[in-house]
Parts: C-alpha cells; sequence; structure tokens
C-alpha cells in the first residue's frame, strides 16, 4: 500500500517523497541584498520626477505627464489599470536594458484602479458600493500590483520607485489636540497598504525653519531653497525605512541615495563609537553635545543601536548647517 492507501503497481517503485521547504538545512544566515524599493512622496515642485529619473536606466510609467521635460524612457500613457499590468508584465518577462521602474505618480494611477474595480462589480463609481467596500475591493488590485512588482524585482533585480504627492489633512490625535500633517494623496486604506509594502517611505520638501520677529513676534517661515529627504516618521509626515539611513538627507540624486543606504550599513561597534564621538564633536550645542556623548556611552557595545544613534546626530549635523547657511545671508 503507498501513503494514500492505493495500492502500488507492480513493477514501479513508489515516488520518492518531495522535501518539505521549511528545514533546519535550508535555514540562510545574514543580510539579503536586493534592489530598493522605495515610495517618495512630497511637495510640488520639489523635483521627485528628477530624482527618479537619475536612477540606473529608468523607465517610467507616467500617468500626468510629470516627465516631459526629462529625457527619459517612457511606456505610452497607461490609461487603464490592464494597461499598468500589462507593462509590468513586459518587463518581468522580456529582455530589455531598464533596471529601474519609476512609477509616476501613484494618486494618478488611483483612479485607473477605482475604475477597474467599478467596472468588474459593474458599479458606477467606487461609494456606490457601500460603507467603503468599494476601497477593500480596490485593496485587493493593489495587492496584484505589488505582487507584479515583487515578481519583476526578483526576477530582474528592478529596483522600484513610486512617486506620490502629499497633502495636508488633519490628524484626529488620541492622546491631545488634533493637528495637521502631510499624508500620501491616497484613500487612506491604499496609502496605508503600500507603506507598509515599500522598504522605504521617503518625504521630500523644501527645508523650512520658523523665525520669530523680535520686535513684532510673528513668526514666519524662512526657506534656505534646500530640498531635503525625510526618512523617519515624525508628527508631521510618515517617512520609514531599513537601510539605517540619517532622519535627513539632501534630495540630490540617486547615487546619493545609494551611498548613503551604502554609509548605513552597520560596521562593528568599536569603529562605530569612534565615528560617533568624532561627529559630536561637531555639535555646537554643548548640551546637546553632552547628552549624546553619554547616550553613545551606553549603547557602545551594540552596532545596531550605534548606527541608529549617528543617523540621528547626522540628521541634527544637517539641520545645524542650514540654520548656520540662513542665519548667515
Amino acid at each position: 500500500m503507498t501513503m494514500q492507501g492505493t495500492k502500488q503497481q507492480p513493477g514501479r517503485a513508489a515516488p520518492a517523497a518531495v522535501p518539505p521547504r521549511m528545514q533546519l538545512g535550508a535555514v540562510q544566515r545574514g543580510r539579503v541584498e536586493r534592489p530598493p524599493v522605495v515610495l517618495l512622496y512630497g511637495t510640488e515642485g520639489v523635483g521627485k520626477s528628477s530624482w527618479a529619473a537619475s536612477a540606473p536606466e529608468p523607465i517610467f510609467l507616467d500617468l500626468e505627464g510629470g516627465t516631459d521635460r526629462l529625457d527619459v524612457a517612457r511606456f505610452p500613457k497607461p490609461e487603464s489599470w490592464e494597461d499598468v499590468l500589462a507593462a509590468v508584465a513586459q518587463l518581468t518577462t522580456e529582455q530589455h536594458e531598464y533596471r529601474t521602474l519609476v512609477v509616476d505618480t501613484l494618486d494618478a494611477l488611483e483612479p485607473l484602479c477605482w475604475a477597474y474595480v467599478c467596472q468588474q462589480a459593474k458599479q458606477p463609481d467606487i461609494e456606490a458600493f457601500g460603507y467603503g467596500k468599494g476601497y477593500v475591493a480596490a485593496l485587493d488590485q493593489w495587492r496584484v500590483f505589488t505582487a507584479a512588482l515583487e515578481r519583476l524585482i526578483r526576477q530582474r533585480s528592478m529596483s522600484a520607485i513610486l512617486i506620490a504627492h502629499s497633502w495636508i489633512r488633519p490628524f484626529k490625535n488620541p492622546e491631545g489636540d488634533d493637528f495637521d500633517r502631510y499624508e500620501l494623496k491616497l484613500h487612506l486604506k491604499a496609502g496605508g497598504f503600500l507603506k507598509e509594502w515599500s522598504e522605504a517611505v521617503l518625504f521630500a520638501r523644501y527645508e523650512t525653519f520658523a523665525r520669530k520677529d523680535a520686535k513684532t513676534k510673528r513668526v514666519r517661515g524662512v526657506s534656505t531653497g534646500d530640498r531635503v529627504i525625510h526618512t523617519a516618521r515624525t508628527a508631521a509626515y510618515d517617512a520609514k525605512n531599513r537601510y539605517f539611513l540619517p532622519e535627513v538627507i539632501p534630495l540630490v540624486d540617486w547615487q546619493s541615495f545609494v551611498d548613503a543606504i551604502a554609509l548605513g550599513a552597520p560596521a562593528d561597534a568599536a569603529t562605530l563609537y569612534a565615528q560617533a564621538l568624532q561627529m559630536i564633536a561637531q555639535v555646537t550645542d554643548a548640551a546637546l553635545a553632552t547628552t549624546m556623548r553619554e547616550t553613545v556611552e551606553a549603547a557602545k557595545d551594540n552596532a545596531a543601536q550605534l548606527a541608529r544613534i549617528m543617523n540621528r546626530i547626522q540628521g541634527r549635523l544637517f539641520v545645524q548647517a542650514q540654520a548656520t547657511q540662513e542665519n548667515a545671508q
């Protein structure tokens, strides 16, 4: 009898058992390198498309004409959700020279997703589903989209850059007063899912400082003109990264971003400890520098913790340099 309880035919060997994938012998250790997957959003005109165009051999899915003045490769403008999935499939299965897919923008792509969901369900619009069910159905299509991107990244080793605009929305604070903050210009369900899926969520804006007039006591915003990327969440915006990046980096080009990733890879604790002390020596606020030294001293044997602390110090040094430059003008 076989394992299934059926008789084995004479003269035939029993089929070899297929070993399960989840075996101790298949366990791997160490960092897994893969191309970056980035969601870049921010204020209008800050240079999101130009930044993405500096990535290696990019090809754009340009849904709103943001690359018209850029010398880049682009698919025909998608007119449907099926067009978008077909473009990703082409990049996955066909031979080509491209190394980065740029979707520009997610908020222009979302209406195509809604139109497809409505067409499939024979509904006139996304609100006609009732009780938010249309947005839940759209979320299933976003999962189809990211699954297609995963295949592209895995099979062709391509990077993916998803661009989106930001808007200011009220935030209901469960711990105190409500306030406004920058958010992805997407439905909350789609935005939450795409932020979770991406390896880095970066918020781009022009660096701005608040200055109070000594006489009138009025506060006005002063821009340095510098463009920056925020890599960690604050009360004002969402951001994250899995690359040990500083909290603030200049918005220059893709290579600068990749260089920042390389610098963020944790070294040994002794090396990071020495580097952290050198960085603290540049901090002009004496009280803050003392606090930083105490924090570094407490983590001197933990490389990962030191790397995170150094990212915060580097972000502080960047803000310090911008303030110095702005005061000199």
